[in-house]
């Protein structure tokens, strides 16, 4: 059987053991021996499944590739894997309902030509193929069969709009564990990973990412972007990632820093990850006079518990991350968490300093305050800190602090510590218990500070110290100024930095797969078309010919591939190698370009009205002009509103809008317009205020769109189109 003109597989019910391994396909080793046009084609045919329903939307193809995942103990004590299914849905752009692609343009690709296919790659929740045989009735809600043309319950008829209704919201489902998105050109985007705190049930994000990765370089993805706007924890995980690793989550594996909204660049991302990651804690520590603080509590019992010194926020935030990875690994006592951490034990060099008797000393002024208390009362660790504050330095008590229970006092008492159920604080209190014939308390000394604090307990820490250090919203205030107002600044950067890019470079492996092979980077320029319409410059096509290849088979592939990927190049043709016009087609390339890797044909084709210009670029058919203040030329997908008087666009955020606050009726750019303006509303720059005219009021709310470019409202109100990914781990 054949649908479109591609042999179908026909289906069959398959046992576990032959699915392939989830986390081992395809294998790490395993490059693309081709461009990414041709090398999905082959990957499909080679593994997918196309189901027989799909030739109800012959352009929206879904084929099917099951995998088994670990070992699951089934009904009757056997083992069996459990199974997922990834879609590969074959999007036909021309008959798409969305034919522009928001991604690449906030990204910077919004030059490139429209793409004749898109390749959404689907791993649904429940591990259920998209394509499967069955939907719901948009009536009744009963399960049918998708060829059905009536619901059998309510004789609701089926219509094919219904389908493709259906199959067009599984595209846009937010709770897929995976979606990806590839062009035919190769380039691609990473809308949505959801792990295990994103609801899936057997993966975890790095399973999810590991295969991600292996995927597109065995299709020979060429780039891939995403917009990182995770969350772990329900904190916002670039920024704290970036504190502790340097990178984002997603640069585990290769993606770096691709376009940073508000015109920020690679070299301010970098000063500012190091600026906030450097914080030293010393300044937040330093009391003087002041009452202690719950921040600076916090900060020292970590530090206490920590082999190594603590000194800045990246230090802080990493060991504090460790001790919840280490705490959610084992639900059993683990100890000697702490040194784990950075691969040594040391002890801090600062507690050197101190001798036997000056520990003596601070542990029998803190014996006293908990001799003071009466009955069985227990003292928190803040308490017996502060009664005793001024018997010795913050590092010295915070020492004999973490080494205390279990001490046998010199009235024979004996000092316990516990972890308050509720509130999660250390106490202590003195304890005239029975003693054991050798005078140590059983258990006393087993107690773990690294432990003391539940997961939720160290959670609620987490947070709090991001709030308090990292967030710029909520960052407590503590001096000096100028190096507060840098952290928030550093901060606010690492927020506004949201798209990353991983660059996987197919074509140099392609000098392992194909070594003996002619492989050109082709560039390509049109003839006969208007100035505007000509500018369209895709990016290079890989051309892959035999070792004997001419110039006439190098112009021969270079019009099919054009052909093949872009809709504007469909009737393109390749006339001639630029830069050899005047040489025989039957030279062979190897001894006209020898090491030349990059060559330009020019060509022209039968261009129809209004083909060029609508698949023109992903940008869409609209043109407009960005100029913010901050330095922005161009769409980087925040909010964004255009000037009534000259139509340029600009952040409102730049122009003193919140991007809570409603957007005004008739805005008046104060750089270009604001001096010629009378009785209009302006917006200074740094202005928190909309200044209005007469009887004119804001905007209440933010609707309708423009047919294509930025959505646009009245007022002429724009803001990224496609939903945040929602990227959880």
């Amino acid at each position: 059987m054949v649908v479109n003109g591609r042999p179908m597989k026909r289906m069959k019910r398959r046992v576990t053991a032959d699915l392939y391994d989830f986390l081992a396909f395809p294998a790490a080793g395993d490059f693309a021996a081709g461009p990414f046009r041709t090398s999905v084609k082959s990957f499909l045919t080679k593994h997918a499944l196309l189901p027989p329903p799909a030739s109800l939307l012959p352009h929206l193809l879904t084929w099917q590739i099951w995998f088994r995942v670990g070992e699951t103990v089934v009904d009757g004590g056997e083992s069996s894997p459990a199974a997922v299914c990834l879609d590969v849905v074959e999007e036909d752009v021309a008959r798409s309902r969305s034919v522009y692609c928001d991604q690449c343009r906030v990204v910077g690709w919004s030059g490139n030509p429209v793409c004749t296919k898109r390749y959404h790659f689907i791993i649904k929740a429940d591990g259920n193929s998209i394509a499967g045989y069955y939907k719901s009735c948009t009536s009744c809600g009963d399960v049918l069969h998708l060829s059905d043309s009536r619901c059998k319950s309510c004789n609701e008829l089926m219509t094919a709009d219904d389908t493709e209704d259906w199959v067009y919201n599984q595209l846009e489902d937010t709770t897929h564990i995976l979606h990806g998105v590839v062009h035919a050109n190769g380039y691609g985007h990473l809308l949505r990973v959801n792990g295990r705190e994103g609801g899936s049930r057997i993966l975890s994000g790095c399973h999810i990412m590991d295969f991600w990765d292996r995927l597109c370089k065995i299709l020979g993805v060429r780039k891939v972007s995403v917009m990182d706007v995770s969350k772990k924890h329900g904190l916002e995980f670039r920024l704290l990632h970036a504190i502790t690793q340097g990178h984002p989550w997603y640069g585990e594996w290769g993606y770096e820093f691709g376009a940073g909204s508000f015109a920020l660049t690679l070299d301010a991302y970098k000063t500012a990850v190091e600026t906030l990651s450097t914080l030293p804690l010393s300044i937040f520590v330093s009391q003087g006079r002041k009452p202690r603080t719950h921040l600076q509590d916090l900060i020292s019992y970590y530090q206490s518990l920590s082999e190594r010194e603590l000194v800045n926020a990246r230090d802080l935030f990493c060991f504090l991350m460790g001790l919840i990875h280490d705490a959610r690994k084992s639900s059993t006592t683990v100890n000697d968490v702490t040194s784990k951490k950075g691969g040594q034990s040391c002890t801090p060099g600062i507690l050197c300093a101190w001798t036997r008797n000056d520990i003596e000393r601070v542990e029998e002024a803190m014996f006293r305050v908990l001799r003071a208390v009466t009955g069985s009362n227990w003292v928190s660790w803040r308490a017996l800190r502060g009664a005793v504050c001024k018997v010795a330095p913050p590092e010295l008590l915070d020492y004999c602090l973490k080494e205390l229970g279990g001490k046998l006092t010199p009235y024979g008492v004996l000092v316990q510590v516990r972890c308050n159920p509720d509130s999660g604080a250390v106490e202590y209190r003195l304890d005239p218990g029975s003693l054991p014939s050798n005078g140590v308390a059983a258990g006393c000394n087993d107690f773990s500070f690294s432990n003391c604090r539940s997961v939720q307990h160290l959670l609620q820490d987490l947070g709090f110290l991001y709030e308090a250090i990292l967030n710029p919203q909520s960052m407590l205030i503590y001096g000096p100024q100028a190096t507060r107002d840098l952290a928030i600044s550093s901060a606010a950067k690492l927020l506004d930095c949201k798209q990353f890019v991983k660059d996987y470079k197919p074509e140099k492996m392609l000098s392992i797969t194909n070594p003996f092979g002619v492989n050109l980077s082709c560039l390509v320029e049109l003839m006969e078309l208007s100035e505007e319409e000509g500018d369209a410059k895709p990016p290079p096509e890989l051309i892959i010919l035999s070792p004997n290849a001419a110039i006439s088979d190098l112009k021969h592939e270079a019009s099919r591939a054009f052909q093949e990927v872009y809709l504007m190049f469909k009737s393109f043709k390749a006339e001639e190698l630029v830069g050899y016009a005047g040489v025989d087609e039957s030279t062979q390339l190897k001894l006209l370009l020898g090491s030349t890797e990059t060559v330009e044909v020019r060509g022209r084709g039968l261009w129809k009205n209004g083909v060029v210009s609508r698949f023109r670029m992903e940008r869409g058919l609209e043109r407009w002009t960005v100029d913010c203040s901050c330095g922005a030329k161009d769409d980087d997908g925040e909010r964004m509103l255009a000037c009534d008087g000259c139509g340029v666009w600009q952040h409102t955020r730049c122009a003193g809008i919140p991007d809570s606050a409603a957007v005004p009726a008739r805005f008046i750019c104060w750089r270009r317009c604001g001096s010629s303006a009378t009785g209009q509303m302006l917006l200074t720059p740094g202005s928190t205020r909309l200044l209005h005219c007469k009887d004119e009021t804001p905007a209440m709310a933010i609707s309708g769109a423009r047919e294509a470019g930025p959505v646009s409202v009245p007022g002429f109100v724009k803001s990224l189109t496609p939903p945040p990914p929602s990227s959880v781990r």
